[in-house]
């Protein structure tokens, strides 16, 4: 066993200190999780849908120490409520659809038979969850895989570690099976040892290409399927039609919401020439007006980075495109915090950038967004799909036939028009490339979650 400590990168006081679970533990944990996973199997769908609805509740009550927690594990401001929105929007979709897209697929009648399509659960599923929206990316899995049948771990990141707690709070509330769900603290090590033994039948991780591919390691041989949300670099593509206001103000939330750390935030926009400049003028007098400061209080509008590490990657990058000719139009000296050394980082805009530089082709992750001239649609095109990943791209457009075109043409799990930084949990979210595999929420999220028995039953 060893320790995992929450430092916050608010004021570099200690949030928490958890011990990880011991081999023994993380057994009775598991076999607690199988016995109660086939209880909970024969629960018929809406009653289990039901449950999940209950959970959202206990949830919902605890919200306003959720907000606060938040805070200080990572760093977004407390004006923003937390997760909860947008939880309640995938928890009530999902359980919403659950009957439905669950219930048997019974292909055309064929005399003397009875013939059908079931999904059954998997069994177990490991939930690996980041730091940058733990609520929200565990949910993703936590609530369909429950609603379809099977039992959960969740492992939460160690700079997030409250929010495992939060969810164990939630469901015990409503009174599931003992052992259904467990939230675990577990180091990487753990994790590998659990998925290299074949002791789930799932797991789903968001996080880093690093981590993706540890991942696998792990899991390689066992026959253990896997589901991985990765890195990004989503693009924004902003033609001459375009409404710029409704453009510019969507796109810095979309850039900048959450200090850059967002899976599907905005990192890179390409503007027709036609607009360039006054696109840029408004994107740089919208982000001179962000409030970088203590996130505890309701006027800050942008908190620190999660951790200092992260804000020193932006800073590298941002470094190099000033090296080779970009330029940059926010002053960081005009923000009340902006310090080298620590989580502290002004938003940062910059023009005058090219594909040579790690601003436009690496993950920044951070609040820093490059804004490319382009000449035409291909031109754009060509540029957002210059990229080892793909996870969402906007078109800001009038025109929605064009925006379909080119959506066609994007490298990408999903192609917005006229938004950006939104998951609909109606549509299956999804990446390509090094982004990632599987698909979660939608009808799709449940197909994931389960595996298809066939019955063919002939009268005689």
């Amino acid at each position: 066993m060893s320790e995992i400590i929450c430092i916050s990168p608010v004021d570099g006081r200690e949030v928490a200190r958890r011990q990880t679970a011991g081999g023994e533990e993380i057994e009775r944990a598991f076999a607690a999780a199988r016995t109660a996973q086939r209880e909970w199997s024969r629960v018929p769908v809406p009653e289990r849908a039901a449950a999940m609805l209950r959970f959202l509740e206990a949830m919902r009550a605890m919200n306003p120490d959720i907000t606060r927690e938040l805070a200080l594990q990572m760093g977004r401001p407390v004006r923003y409520g937390g997760e909860l929105i947008s939880f309640a929007e995938r928890v009530t979709y999902m359980a919403g659809i659950a009957e439905a897209a669950l219930a048997p697929i019974v292909p055309e009648p064929n005399a003397g038979s009875t013939r059908y399509v079931r999904r059954d659960p998997l069994g177990l599923v490991l939930v690996v969850a980041p730091w940058n929206y733990p609520y929200l990316t565990a949910v993703n899995t936590v609530v369909p895989a429950l609603i379809a049948g099977n039992a959960v771990v969740l492992k939460t990141a160690s700079q997030t570690i409250l929010t495992g707690e939060r969810f164990q709070n939630a469901f015990d509330r409503i009174g599931l099976p003992t052992g259904l769900f467990q939230n675990l603290v577990l180091g990487h090590e753990d994790t590998a040892r659990i998925l290299g033994a074949g002791a789930v039948d799932h797991v789903t991780f968001t996080g880093s290409v690093g981590g993706g591919r540890a991942i696998e390691r792990a899991a390689a041989g066992t026959f253990t399927s896997v589901a991985l949300e990765l890195g990004g670099k989503d693009p924004a593509y902003v033609r001459a039609d375009a409404k710029l206001d409704h453009a510019v103000e969507n796109l810095v939330d979309g850039a900048f919401f959450n200090s850059g750390q967002s899976c599907c935030g905005v990192e890179r926009i390409y503007v027709d020439e036609r607009v360039h400049d006054r696109f840029v003028e408004g994107f740089t007098a919208l982000t001179r007006q962000y409030v970088l400061d203590d996130p505890l209080e309701e006027s800050t509008t942008l908190g620190p980075m999660a951790a200092t590490r992260f804000a020193d990657v932006v800073r590298e990058q941002t470094a190099e495109a000033v090296e080779k000719g970009a330029r940059t139009h926010i002053d960081p000296a005009t923000f009340k915090r902006d310090e080298d050394d620590t989580p502290w980082l002004a938003p940062q805009v910059l023009t005058g950038v090219d594909h040579g530089m790690q601003v436009m082709t690496e993950e920044s992750f951070g609040p820093v967004v490059g804004i490319m001239k382009v000449a035409s649609d291909a031109e754009a095109i060509r540029l957002m799909n210059d990229s080892r990943y793909g996870l969402t791209a906007s078109v800001w457009t009038t025109d929605l036939a064009a925006a379909e075109a080119i959506g066609g043409e994007i490298e990408t799990g999903t192609v917005y028009m006229n938004r950006c930084d939104y998951l609909d949990p109606a549509l299956a979210w999804s990446g390509v490339k090094d982004t990632g595999r599987g698909a979660g929420l939608s009808r799709i999220g449940y197909e994931m979650l389960t595996r298809p028995k066939s019955f063919h039953l002939r009268e005689v």
